[in-house]
């Protein structure tokens, strides 16, 4: 008698319920592992965008805050020119000596451009920052940065260089610094706002900006002590090459004489 075993049909189904598990299952894993890795690649990608941002915007407001302050000290030589006027009207005879100091007060802008044409013309670091509004005040920024360069202190060296304005005492009581004051300050005063807003829009605080003053600060020294080491290396070849030239010299004068 034979006897024939069958499974039953709520075995089958299990086992089919089982396979189809494992293989929800199997494509859920592989799921989860793409958007993880594609996930950690984003956070990766997205966390280095940051911090290139912030890179760029403290570079550009670093720049900024350099130049305000230049313009600041300017913008006081004027108001320190105008006192020295007012002790030399007061007292006449202290016009030979206070003149030197009315030409040493002479307002001077200093800043240089290479962040700004860094800035203005990469497309990427403008992208990357991704404020338009912050770039067009930025952009607003340097042409004020700019346009008092140009109006207050080259205007008043030109003035003073072409009527000689300090080399006589009526010249200097009267050269006319309450029209440059009053250009400066409102000139000045747009800077700051400028730089106000940029500092609001990117949400870069004083202290931000004062840390990386003191970082930047710092870098500079190591490479001006790293410029003067490789001075100081060419100075000392500088020096042997003297002792042989003068020993070489000296040996064709010594061929010469036999």
């Amino acid at each position: 008698m034979n006897i024939k075993l069958h499974t039953p049909k709520s075995l089958k189904m299990g086992s089919g319920m089982s396979s189809g598990k494992q293989f929800l299952l199997s494509i859920l894993a592989t799921t989860v592992s793409i958007a993880l890795t594609f996930g950690t690649a984003a956070i990766i990608d997205g966390n280095k965008k940051s911090q290139q941002k912030h890179e760029i915007v403290m570079m550009v407001m670093y720049d900024m805050y350099n130049s305000l302050k230049s313009a600041e000290q300017a913008d006081s030589m004027i108001y320190r020119s105008m006192d020295i006027q007012r002790q030399i009207a007061e007292d006449t005879t202290r016009f030979a000596t206070k003149r030197m100091e009315l030409i040493q007060a002479l307002p001077k802008m200093e800043y240089t451009d290479i962040t700004e044409r860094i800035f203005s013309s990469s497309i990427e670091s403008i992208n990357t920052v991704g404020n338009v509004l912050f770039t067009e005040n930025v952009a607003k920024f340097y042409q004020t940065r700019k346009d008092y360069k140009e109006v207050i202190q080259d205007t008043i060296y030109q003035e003073v260089v072409r009527d000689m304005s300090f080399n006589n005492l009526k010249s200097a009581i009267e050269f006319d610094y309450v029209v440059y004051a009053y250009i400066s300050s409102s000139i000045l005063q747009d800077m700051q706002q400028l730089y106000a807003q940029c500092k609001k829009m990117m949400d870069i605080t004083d202290e931000e900006i004062e840390a990386y003053r003191k970082e930047r600060m710092q870098m500079e020294e190591e490479m001006s002590k790293e410029q003067k080491n490789g001075n100081s290396v060419k100075e000392k070849a500088m020096k042997y090459q003297k002792r042989i030239d003068a020993a070489t010299e000296k040996l064709h004068l010594d061929k010469e004489s036999e």
